[in-house]
């Protein structure tokens, strides 16, 4: 399964271009695509999920076209969790989550059904009768990715997921993308350098609209100057590749 962008570009209104002629292939199971604030990766996950058109170019998702006539069957497939997951007032959990299935064009008794099973996946299934806005960060991060998984998703993509969570969040966030990494193709967008190894099985790194890196964990660690190891020598390759931010 691959994401495709084929020499897209894509601006804000009559700013300086964001994307000019950008090509670019994911197809590993689980990607992280690294870049400063400003780099340009919340636009690129936003073209991804077909919530923004690029001016030229295209972006497909096997053979699928993002912004084509019929969006419908490509947004079935691909599905898109942003850094703020809002809960509906009056909904429980597995009726935000059911409600995720039946806007992506699942039966409303499909959805439902489907939604205790996500649930499970995601460690939330006795939250499941509780109100949606009673949850915690980290809990409403998980409610989307159920979201996701109700209506079978072949690619996720997440926006900073695990900005704003404490320690203990952010370690339970990581254990569920380990296990559904093998399940889903799934690309994360952040600018944290830990756990790559463990979680991911491509880089990209991106700057001011260019790819500065593509590849795998191990290629991007040996890019650091020094001898660290973890996280001391993946920041090193990151501090080279896009300078430090100010």
């Amino acid at each position: 399964m691959s994401l495709v962008f084929d020499q897209v570009s894509f601006n804000y209104r009559r700013n300086t271009p964001v994307f000019d002629d950008f090509s670019l292939c994911v197809e590993a199971g689980a990607t992280v695509l690294l870049g400063p604030n400003g780099a340009g990766k919340s636009t690129l996950m936003s073209l991804a999920a077909s919530h923004l058109k690029p001016a030229a170019g295209s972006v497909a998702f096997n053979g699928l076209d993002a912004h084509g006539r019929r969006q419908a069957p490509y947004r079935e497939r691909v599905a898109w969790i942003p850094q703020q997951i809002t809960p509906i007032p009056g909904l429980t959990v597995r009726e935000q989550v059911a409600y995720a299935g039946w806007l992506k064009g699942m039966p409303r008794h499909l959805a439902w059904t489907a939604s205790a099973d996500a649930l499970r996946r995601v460690d939330l299934i006795r939250l499941a009768d509780r109100k949606s806005h009673q949850v915690s960060g980290g809990q409403l991060r998980r409610m989307g990715i159920a979201g996701a998984l109700a209506h079978r998703s072949e690619l996720i993509l997440m926006d900073e997921p695990t900005a704003g969570l404490d320690p203990t969040q952010r370690l339970v966030f990581r254990e569920l993308l380990g296990d559904l990494s093998g399940q889903v193709q799934i690309i994360v967008s952040t600018h944290q350098t830990e756990d790559l190894a463990d979680l991911y099985q491509h880089v990209v790194v991106l700057s001011q609209g260019n790819i500065r890196f593509q590849g795998s964990p191990r290629d991007f660690h040996a890019l650091a100057p020094s001898s660290g190891q973890g996280r001391e020598q993946a920041e090193a390759a990151y501090v080279l590749l896009v300078g430090r931010e100010i």
